[in-house]
């Protein structure tokens, strides 16, 4: 078993670095598409809608990218992909990104041969049940039987947490997101796993949530965001900074609203004008149009009206800001100055 998960590894790690020394950059310009890989369906992060289109917390990522690249958000090719086949699709070249609630880990990046980019949400998993279960804390779940996706960190996680706690589980084994939804509320399961913010996604969908609790314990740090392959770091660098004007924009107070008028002459603060392209070299350095992070934040908005949008307290879903409100605000928000 070990030798068998081990040259899985070097596998996916020779794929990225075959795929990383095309250049991506050059294959997105030429091919005039991003193919940007998402989650199977989640909805608030990335899920189409009746129309097909895709939507989401973490589409938005996608679209900037395209946008600050390409100078169209559209330009975006969408493949869903589960916790087993993302990392494949990834190193093989299939996409050109990932940007599905994944977690940065030591061995994702040291290992797999990945460049996480930054974190568009820190979070933390969890833990839901039926109401009528009359749980009131995962450490009272000892025998019950667990929801949980394959190939996640999450399944790691649960084994560590029932292991430490003197409990026992048996787990459910499932791929994706609505296979997931239907195991559970068909009672294949006595509670699900996963992210916080997927639990709370999910339960947004169910005809009644109110029959059906998040318990108290987050039992994990998860660090999402975009990855890209080693070694394409001229890749890695456009949709890092792309990530980073999404949250420097709020920090800035550039939103979807006034961005043509600050954009349209150089005002006083000197970040500002970098930033939109009025001022400086920043786009030329990054082999980009001087207007590629105008062109970003023009599609969705800046990070906080990408998260109010999607997830925020004002939807179905209902998450707070919390850990992932701006620096200014307590919160962990926070990206490298444009200079």
């Amino acid at each position: 078993m070990k030798k068998s998960v081990f040259l899985g590894a070097l596998t996916v790690a020779g794929l990225a670095a075959g795929a990383a020394a095309a250049g991506t950059l050059d294959d997105v310009k030429a091919r005039g598409k991003l193919n940007c890989g998402v989650t199977t369906g989640l909805v608030g992060f990335a899920a189409p809608d009746a129309n097909g289109v895709w939507n989401g917390f973490d589409v938005s990522v996608c679209r900037a990218v395209a946008a600050a690249v390409l100078g169209d958000g559209m330009a975006v090719e969408f493949v869903p992909t589960t916790g087993k086949t993302r990392f494949t699709a990834l190193a093989s070249g299939e996409i050109d990104m990932l940007a599905r609630n994944t977690t940065w880990t030591f061995s994702r990046d040291v290992d797999l041969k990945f460049t996480f980019v930054g974190v568009n949400y820190y979070d933390g998993q969890g833990f839901m049940a039926p109401k009528e279960l009359g749980v009131a804390s995962a450490k009272d779940l000892d025998g019950a039987t667990v929801c949980i996706q394959t190939g996640t960190t999450t399944e790691l996680n649960l084994a560590d947490f029932f292991r430490s706690n003197g409990i026992s589980y048996e787990p459910v084994p499932i791929e994706t997101s609505a296979e997931a939804q239907q195991q559970y509320l068909a009672g294949a399961c006595d509670v699900f796993t996963t992210d916080a913010s997927g639990l709370a996604a999910t339960r947004a969908t169910f005809e009644n949530p109110g029959d059906h609790v998040l318990l108290p314990e987050i039992v994990s740090k998860e660090p999402l965001g975009p990855l890209v392959r080693h070694g394409d770091n001229e890749w890695g660098d456009v949709v890092r900074w792309t990530l980073n004007a999404l949250i420097t924009a709020e920090e800035l107070g550039v939103t979807s609203a006034n961005i043509s008028e600050m954009s349209m002459e150089a005002g006083k603060n000197p970040e500002i004008n970098r930033l939109l392209g009025t001022e400086g070299t920043l786009g030329e350095m990054l082999g980009l149009s001087a207007d590629w992070a105008k062109n970003a934040i023009a599609v969705s908005g800046n990070y906080g009206e990408i998260f109010e949008k999607n997830i925020g307290e004002n939807t179905p879903i209902g998450l707070a800001r919390g850990l992932n409100a701006q620096w200014t605000d307590g919160g962990l928000i926070y990206s490298p100055p444009f200079r």
